[in-house]
């Protein structure tokens, strides 16, 4: 993370406007008695706004005031969220990707343009419309090249489309917000490629009396007072009737016409055998362990 100062310059103090003291009464209300610093970044970003798109020093120093908090408490959160501004800012205030995937995709076009048309970096022209920084990814990589100016994205850039971009803001004229192309969002330029067949959007529909024949299912048991546990072990009956799986019924019927046992039948059956095959590992012919310790008596 890079290290992040104060402005070498400061304006000499800082007020609330009318407009900014109304924000700060409604953002405060949200939160209980007593936890008002709470309201800390909405309302540094709404003073960041106030104080034309950067946070001096004396309007950190208000915001604590207003909050009740210690003025380095405020200025902590301030340095540390990339989000808040600490220099000033041209009006129009261009941050461009610089990472990995803008990067292969002209990004370092992209800042020659700002170079040319803006200055150098954190710079703001002379007059005060435009400034620029590299940042961090802005979560736009489909999209790339692209900038972010005040709270807009522009994408899909070329050095000629950015300048012309530029210009247009600086004449006041109607830009175009996203895409600076003929896509639409992520889209591949041109539109879809790909699940194109109308079919795959249709809704099959079927024609009353040609629905295919299913097993008929076996009635479902009695209802009892007392609800199965369908979760213990050696219930696979009551699982059968379990609206879960309606299926489960029809499954097992036909397992048992075609094999004449359900898996219950043949699980019992496995363990008959081998009980029946070898007594002393299944434990049917062992001397039963004594209550107490656990332990045999080695005399017996």
């Amino acid at each position: 993370m890079s290290v992040r100062r104060l402005a070498a310059e400061q304006p000499e103090s800082f007020s609330f406007p009318p407009e900014l003291e109304a924000i700060a009464q409604k953002l405060i209300a949200k939160y209980p008695e007593g936890r008002q610093a709470s309201a800390v970044v909405p309302l540094l970003w709404e003073t960041q706004k106030a104080a034309g798109g950067w946070l001096p020093e004396p309007a950190i120093r208000a915001v604590a005031e207003r909050l009740g908090m210690a003025n380095i408490r405020v200025l902590e959160i301030a340095t540390f969220y990339t989000m808040f501004n600490l220099e000033p800012v041209g009006k129009y205030f261009v941050q461009l990707c610089g990472t990995t995937p803008c990067m292969l995709r002209g990004a370092e076009a992209i800042k020659h343009v700002c170079e040319k048309k803006i200055g150098h970096e954190r710079h703001v022209s002379a007059d005060g419309t435009f400034s620029w920084l590299e940042v961090e990814c802005l979560g736009a990589c489909t999209n790339a090249p692209m900038v972010q100016i005040n709270d807009d994205y522009y994408e899909d850039l070329t050095p000629e489309t950015f300048e012309k971009l530029l210009d247009d803001l600086a004449a006041g004229r109607p830009v175009k917000v996203g895409p600076q192309n003929s896509r639409r969002g992520s889209e591949p330029e041109g539109g879809p490629r790909v699940l194109l067949d109308p079919a795959l959007y249709a809704f099959a529909t079927t024609v009353p009396g040609t629905e295919p024949s299913a097993p008929e299912a076996p009635a479902p048991a009695p209802a009892t007072a007392e609800t199965p546990d369908l979760l213990s072990a050696g219930r696979h009956r009551a699982a059968e009737g379990s609206p879960a799986d309606p299926m489960g019924a029809v499954a097992a019927a036909q397992e048992k016409a075609a094999d004449g046992a359900d898996t219950r039948e043949k699980r019992e059956a496995v363990a008959a055998e081998a009980q029946a095959s070898s007594p002393s590992v299944t434990g049917s012919d062992r001397e039963p362990v004594k209550t107490g310790t656990g332990v045999r008596d080695p005399e017996e």
